[in-house]
């Protein structure tokens, strides 16, 4: 099974015309099946679309409600026909409510994220794609590092002032691959 964890960055923050206005600054991926970390700016997405082709499961985090569709303005297919993890709906089914990856990352892995979302789109006004992207291959990192402590534990942490805490996820459907064979629309090179 080919997995792939993903994040995306915005050119500018969520304003009146909902996340499905914003444009895309970057995405960064991390690729179980050659362990490799890679970022991808809007003018580079041809790049990518092969790879998510091939992908059995895409995994980020609050990725169903908004990078996939997002992310799928750019691509001539449907990205929602592969099969998707998103670990913030995971913990908002088993916990009831959503919580910041930031809250997870520390109570899980112990360490914080390097920055927040509207950093990104400050350095990408000021031109600063270098911490877009380290800022972006971060959120990845830690999004893999929460997965694969979930899918080995059963569960994530998080934190509650200063009270670890843990939430019990059910990891058995994790990877295990879409039942109806749905086929992806291929990339073809113009």
């Amino acid at each position: 099974m080919r997995k792939v964890v993903f994040d995306i960055e915005t050119k500018d923050a969520i304003g009146e015309g909902g996340a499905l206005a914003l444009e895309i600054s970057i995405v960064c991926i991390y690729d179980y099946e050659n362990d490799s970390y890679h970022s991808y700016l809007e003018e580079e997405l041809s790049q990518l679309w092969p790879i998510l082709e091939k992908t059995d499961l895409l995994i980020g985090y609050n990725s169903d409600s908004f990078d996939i569709p997002l992310l799928n303005k750019y691509y001539h297919g449907d990205l929602t026909r592969i099969k998707s993890l998103d670990i913030l709906t995971k913990i908002k089914e088993s916990f009831g409510r959503r919580l910041r990856l930031n809250s997870v990352a520390e109570g899980t892995l112990g360490e914080k994220k390097s920055g927040h979302g509207l950093d990104a789109v400050k350095w990408w006004k000021s031109g600063e794609i270098d911490k877009i992207r380290k800022y972006c291959l971060d959120d990845v990192r830690i999004t893999k590092e929460v997965y694969d402590y979930a899918l080995k534990n059963g569960a994530v942490n998080y934190m509650d002032l200063s009270d670890k805490k843990e939430i019990k996820l059910d990891t058995t459907e994790w990877e295990t691959k879409n039942e109806d064979g749905a086929s992806m629309t291929h990339s073809l090179p113009f």
